[in-house]
């Protein structure tokens, strides 16, 4: 007989998220690196916590795989110490800080938004997108969101997906360059385009300068929603994290844009959390469509069949699927441009 113990952790899953919230905030799994270990008299002090609420913290984060006991007190897990301290490559703390602070709030009112078919994020009325701001604290949180989750994506893409012979990468809406500094990374004299809004570009460059790669990837500023084709002469168009944000007919017109953009042979590569074809799941894809709903006009999550459709419509050839485990994809679905 079922047992309603799965409902109360749904129900209860805020708590985990805003006590995960709560220790980025106060930033204690940096304080923590390198196998420091605290009590909870120390965290008191350190953390500014009376004795209660210090207990109670570092038990909770214990409970949900980010500390562990060691002797009196405790320590980072590997999981924290590898995503959770500042300064790391990997640092995942902008996806946390920027839930918490930009889309937490918001989510309270997804009845709101499924009745209306409208984001809460922001205002259609008076912007053209979700990425159209010059609120430098809103680009600061979700460029440094979006670089916490791409980064290790974009390493894990570069071990799944064969690009062949290929040398010259056009990263479409390309964001902050975690995907081109991966890619160029593990792929010796590859080359890298990204092309995104001016103002993203001049943080994707700042990146990039960081990464020692501004000899290999360089930026081109441009608006792939208004614009008639997309920058040629590569032979990979890369849309990593990108199409679940629009609607078909837009992402119907980009697949075209890349066909003709790419050079002979060259491949387009969608990096997405990928909806199984029959839509039951995976959670992780079905519910980062909720929040498309929160955050786009017509974005979705899409399954790989129907990207396959789309990209056979756009002429490509050679279309399959290859699947990695990581925060921001769960797969890519590639196509070949005919040669010539």
């Amino acid at each position: 007989m079922p047992t309603p113990t799965p409902l109360m952790g749904l129900v209860t899953g805020f708590w985990s998220f805003k006590t995960f919230a709560a220790a980025v905030e106060l930033e204690l799994f940096t304080k923590l690196a390198g196998g420091r270990t605290i009590t909870v008299a120390a965290a008191e002090h350190e953390l500014g916590l009376p004795d209660r609420p210090a207990d109670l913290l570092l038990t909770a984060c214990a409970s949900l795989g980010l500390l562990e006991r060691h002797g009196d007190g405790y320590r980072n897990t590997d999981l924290a110490e590898e995503f959770l301290v500042k300064g790391k490559p990997y640092y995942f703390g902008g996806q946390v800080t920027y839930c918490d602070q930009r889309t937490y709030l918001p989510w309270h009112r997804v009845g709101e938004a499924l009745r209306s078919d409208r984001p809460l994020t922001w205002d259609p009325a008076t912007q053209e997108s979700m990425f159209d701001t010059a609120d430098p604290q809103m680009l600061e949180s979700f460029w440094g969101a979006m670089y916490s989750t791409s980064i290790f994506t974009a390493k894990s893409l570069a071990e799944h997906v064969d690009l062949g012979g290929s040398k010259r990468m056009l990263d479409v809406g390309g964001g902050s360059g975690a995907y081109a500094i991966e890619l160029c990374r593990a792929r010796p004299g590859f080359q890298a385009t990204v092309f995104d809004l001016p103002h993203v570009c001049e943080i994707a460059a700042g990146n990039v300068a960081e990464a020692g790669l501004s000899d290999r990837i360089t930026t081109t500023a441009g608006d792939f929603l208004t614009g008639d084709s997309l920058p040629g002469g590569y032979d990979v168009v890369l849309f990593s994290m990108i199409l679940h944000d629009w609607d078909q007919p837009t992402n119907q017109k980009l697949l075209n844009q890349a066909y003709e953009a790419l050079l002979p042979g060259g491949r387009v590569v969608i990096s997405e959390l990928l909806l199984d074809a029959d839509r039951t799941g995976p959670a992780p894809a079905a519910l980062m469509g909720m929040n498309m709903l929160i955050e786009t006009e017509g974005g979705r999550n899409y399954s790989d069949a129907e990207y396959t459709a789309w990209l056979a419509a756009a002429g490509f050839t050679g279309i399959h699927t290859v699947r990695f485990d990581a925060p921001g994809a769960n797969g890519a679905v590639i196509g070949v441009k005919k040669a010539a």
